[in-house]
């Protein structure tokens, strides 16, 4: 019987040891999340204008994503995402930029500090713009970590020692606007060798501008890079999991606020030198709603139910590069409401839009085609004194396609492009027109494709509950405070220049 019990003693003891050496073996998670920094801008992705070592690094000691999108072409919406696992039109006023998120969503940050993860967070933008605040007091602590940083070594250095994993989210404000003019080109940076996007006319003005974007998206490079330095430094690299992204498209014309791949689309790479194979790439459509239920399950903690994004957990245990899940991550949706209040008062709605997007074609709903994508450009008639193309960020580049829109051709369609009011459909076919430019929604020969896409748009949201599923005009997104200051105000060297055509 004594025998029989110290048999039975030690394996109790070795289940115990070996839960504890499960319990260090967990990984620690490293987000990076830039500010307005947007596909295709960094090396691994062929850009050759920008230099990013450090994410050209994780992308060969990781995997590198090809179809990284944001829920929403926005700030708050994209980092609500991030946060609950769920797509903007669930989270209510969440939808919104300068909003507050609903207290009944829970942060992702949370459950794994609810499981034994130390969490912090830096003092540069995680979650945000809006009042956070009483979802804060109410949940006990800030929804991206317990305690906010200068940056990761003033964190781990409070932390040595303990033996629980960690969760760590760099923020950071760059590459958001304003910029310091000319600080591209001083550094070093070729405007001749910026990426163009195809709504911009080839001026000197634009290129200098990105070149001015470029600096900030290699400051930001930088600053990941000293992160990856200190977790070599102590002995974690291999065991955490990084992520490196940016919440939406550039802030240009056309790009943030809009649901075109300028917009929408990301950079995105996932580096974990004891889970995921180095140097694979990927085709898979992976969405920020994603993100939450994937950290979960490789940390080994239940995924809520209620979270509607879908782990892409099998994509990073895949051992070749290509479409890892051809049945599940062929498509992707996202959409937008309200990023500023830029129509003409008393109108404080958005620009509702929704949009399905697979390998060959791109599909967007327009609900309220008679507000201004951009927001109104006539003077005196905003919400906010001043405010002016307000869901465009002020810049040089916005203020030369305006300026120069009945120069010729070109600057007319850029115009057009970038400010005009647009049509309820759009349809893009990606094999002949990557740049999605040139709207296929009103021709016959694409009839049967447009009305596929629709159905396809319309069962995705109907299987997250968007509202906007059964009632088109809903309007309770627009009924939400705006929490925040006046839009993009209009620059006084050139508001006399436009004044005669408002």
């Amino acid at each position: 019987m004594k025998t029989l019990l110290k048999i039975v003693l030690s394996f109790y003891l070795l289940s115990l040891i070996s839960d504890n050496v499960i319990a260090q073996q967990r990984p620690n998670i490293l987000f990076c999340l830039a500010d307005d920094w947007g596909w295709p801008h960094a090396g691994a992705y062929g850009d050759g204008g920008v230099d990013t070592p450090n994410f050209d690094r994780l992308s060969r000691e990781g995997m590198l994503f090809h179809n990284a999108y944001v829920t929403s072409p926005s700030c708050s919406p994209s980092r609500n995402s991030v946060i609950t696992g769920k797509y903007p039109w669930q989270l209510g006023s969440g939808a919104n930029l300068q909003s507050c998120l609903p207290v009944e969503h829970n942060s992702v940050v949370h459950i794994l500090a609810r499981n034994n993860y130390l969490t912090g967070y830096t003092k540069a933008k995680t979650w945000g713009p809006g009042d956070i605040q009483p979802w804060q007091e109410y949940h006990g602590a800030h929804p991206a970590g317990a305690k906010s940083y200068n940056g990761l070594a003033d964190f781990l250095t409070e932390n040595q020692g303990k033996d629980e994993p960690f969760f760590f989210w760099l923020g950071t404000s760059d590459p958001h606007r304003p910029y310091d003019k000319g600080t591209g080109l001083a550094s070093g940076i070729d405007p001749a060798k910026v990426k163009m996007f195809e709504q911009f006319p080839d001026s000197s003005v634009i290129r200098s501008d990105i070149a001015d974007y470029y600096y900030e998206v290699q400051r930001w490079d930088s600053l990941v890079g000293n992160a990856i330095a200190e977790l070599e430094k102590r002995g974690l690299l291999d065991n955490t999991i990084i992520i490196m992204t940016g919440d939406h498209g550039m802030p240009f014309p056309r790009c943030k606020g809009n649901l075109y791949d300028s917009g929408v689309r990301v950079p995105f790479v996932v580096r974990w030198g004891k889970g995921v194979k180095q140097g694979l790439e990927v085709q898979d459509f992976i969405s920020f709603a994603d993100i939450a239920p994937t950290l979960l399950e490789l940390t080994g903690i239940k995924v809520p139910a209620d979270m509607t994004g879908k782990s892409f957990a099998p994509v990073l245990r895949a051992q070749k590069s290509g479409l890892v899940e051809p049945d599940v991550r062929s498509s992707v949706v996202f959409g937008r409401e309200r990023h500023v209040p830029a129509q003409e008062k008393p109108d404080m709605g958005g620009y509702p839009s929704r949009a399905y997007r697979d390998f060959n074609y791109l599909y967007i709903r327009n609900y309220s085609p008679a507000r201004w994508p951009a927001g109104t450009d006539r003077l005196g008639y905003t919400n906010y004194p001043d405010q002016w193309l307000a869901d465009c960020d002020a810049s040089p580049t916005k203020n030369y396609i305006v300026l120069n829109k009945d120069k010729d051709a070109v600057h007319r369609r850029a115009y057009e492009l970038c400010f005009a009011k647009r049509p309820a459909q759009e349809l893009y076919d990606l094999k002949n027109d990557p740049g999605q430019t040139h709207n296929l929604a009103a021709d016959p020969a694409y009839a049967a494709m447009l009305t596929e896409m629709e159905a396809k748009l319309q069962m995705e949201l109907a299987r997250h509950n968007d509202p906007r599923v059964s009632e088109p005009e809903y309007t309770g997104f627009d009924l939400y405070p705006y929490a925040g200051p006046g839009g993009a105000k209009i620059p006084a060297d050139i508001k006399h220049r436009i004044q005669s055509d408002n």
